[in-house]
């Protein structure tokens, strides 16, 4: 069975600068060691909110380390310079809109703030790029709401068969 390879992407200024302790990227890892059961590896970067940064490095995890999956924390709100989503959008050939649905639709349930979020997700080539909110229990909570659905997009854009703890997460994938 081949390792499959995801990235892990902090996008935050001050963490970059080592201002501030990233906590996004260490959550993220957290969250998929305990939901995939498939041999997976992982390829971490942390970076600044800068549009070339971010596409450089999505460019970089999907076309040259061949990540199938990347997730990136942070830089999805409002403020200036909360790019993320622009740059992802930039970088893919098809965008995935149902995903940043469904976790503004969970996040609402919890904040009222959560309308002002502007994740999003798309394709590069084989790789499933989804950008997700800097704070970790953010993080868990839109993972929760679209984990399941993951693995089969994967799947369907020619990446590697992700298996995942049922217990977690049940991955869905249509009966055959």
């Amino acid at each position: 069975m081949s390792v499959a390879k995801i990235g892990i992407v902090t996008v935050s200024d001050r963490a970059s600068r080592g201002e501030y302790v990233d906590r996004g990227g260490p959550a993220l890892n957290d969250y998929l060691s305990a939901t995939l059961t498939s041999p997976w590896q992982a390829e971490h970067r942390l970076i600044s909110d800068d549009v070339a940064d971010i596409e450089s490095t999505l460019i970089e995890l999907a076309d040259r380390a061949g990540c199938c999956l990347i997730v990136t924390t942070g830089g999805t709100g409002p403020a200036l310079r909360d790019v993320t989503p622009e740059a992802t959008e930039s970088v893919c050939e098809k965008m995935m809109p149902g995903f940043g649905e469904q976790m503004r639709a969970v996040s609402l349930q919890y904040v009222p703030t959560a309308i002002l979020s502007r994740q999003t997700a798309g394709i590069r080539g084989s790789s499933l790029i989804v950008n997700l909110p800097g704070s970790p229990k953010a993080i868990s909570e839109c993972l929760d709401a679209i984990f399941a659905a993951i693995p089969y997009c994967i799947d369907l854009i020619g990446g590697p068969f992700l298996e995942t703890d049922p217990e977690k997460i049940a991955a869905f994938r249509p009966k055959k």
